[in-house]
């Protein structure tokens, strides 16, 4: 059991609850996950959902940092097609300056919410200023990358410079991803908790080891209960849609009802709505243990990014304790062992 555990959360709500209940909920599982010896604690990036409570990760993450000790704290990730690649640099330029050596900045390609918040988000930019999303990435790197500040009125740099930049991962579930993470020497988070294809999965880690030297990520579903029947109940709630759109436009939604509504509000006809198996790891400790070990067998997984996609408060922290408990166990007796 070589490689290492981190967490996403994503702030869901929990029926008659509210924001706050469900971002108290994030530090706590925060620092659970710290005390639990997991690497990273990630936040994700939704818009216009009564769901979760977690538009603005960056907020979330100056908190936290301020909550925690330890434990590596990002985003998973920040939505950059909405937004000015410089002021994400500022912002994160901020964070890493606040807690040195503890902030990863995670960028995601999906829009993080239906058409109608991709519009309110983007409202006064011209699209034919941005470029493409590589030429948004490379733009960004180049702003958490620059090494001094100066006087000079005529220069431009995302102030703070902090010490230690934020490490940098793109999030993505294709072979074009993983080139683009490569060509900028970024992280690469292969995201099987949106895609579990398998044969994907295998492509993508295929070229991920030809043109980089950096760790292999994967994001993982995963539920774990006291019993195997429990999880296998708890799971029968988790749903991932796919949508491919007549513009070519594809993205994974919660709900068949988001599925049509993101069509409609796209304005291009839906060529194939789905529900998407998820790569989704469940039963016991032990169980869910036993399955990361085989998959990190399989295909060389350093680090899985845990990602509950439980919504009841309870199960959710009973979920991540369990696991934690269970591999810390697994962790002494590796050690002895050797």
């Amino acid at each position: 059991m070589s490689y290492r555990l981190s967490l996403l959360d994503k702030s869901p709500i929990a029926e008659n609850e509210t924001a706050q209940d469900a971002l108290n909920r994030t530090l706590q599982l925060a620092q659970q996950a710290e005390r639990g010896g997991f690497h990273r604690f990630w936040i994700a990036e939704h818009h216009n959902t009564s769901q979760l409570a977690s538009p603005s990760p960056e907020l979330l993450i100056a908190w936290i940092a301020g909550q925690t000790q330890r434990i590596r704290i990002g985003s998973g990730g920040v939505m950059l097609q909405h937004y000015s690649p410089y002021k994400v640099a500022e912002n994160f330029n901020v964070l890493a300056s606040l807690a040195p050596g503890r902030i990863d900045i995670g960028i995601g390609k999906a829009p993080g919410g239906l058409p109608l918040s991709t519009r309110a988000l983007q409202r006064g930019l011209h699209p034919e200023d941005k470029g493409s999303f590589a030429d948004q990435l490379g733009e960004l790197d180049n702003w958490l990358n620059a090494k001094q500040a100066t006087a000079d009125a005529e220069s431009l740099a995302a102030t703070p410079l902090p010490t230690e930049r934020a490490q940098g991962f793109l999030l993505g579930a294709s072979l074009e991803s993983a080139k683009l993470a490569a060509k900028l020497d970024w992280n690469f988070v292969f995201a099987a908790h949106l895609n579990g294809d398998r044969i994907l999965l295998r492509d993508v880690v295929t070229q991920w080891r030809a043109l980089s030297q950096r760790d292999l990520i994967v994001a993982v579903q995963v539920i774990v209960a006291d019993t195997q029947n429990d999880a296998e109940r708890l799971a029968q709630q988790v749903e991932i849609w796919g949508v491919e759109l007549e513009n070519g436009q594809r993205v994974s939604v919660a709900n068949e009802a988001q599925a049509q509504a993101f069509a409609r509000q796209a304005g291009s006809p839906a060529v194939r709505i789905f529900r998407r198996e998820p790569s989704l790891i469940k039963g016991t400790a032990e169980t869910v243990l036993a399955g990361l070990d085989a998959l990190a067998a399989e295909f060389g997984v350093d680090e899985f990014i845990l990602d509950n996609p439980l919504v009841d408060p309870n199960a959710r922290i009973a979920s991540l304790r369990l696991l934690s408990e269970s591999w810390r166990q697994s962790t002494v007796i590796q050690e002895v062992a050797q």
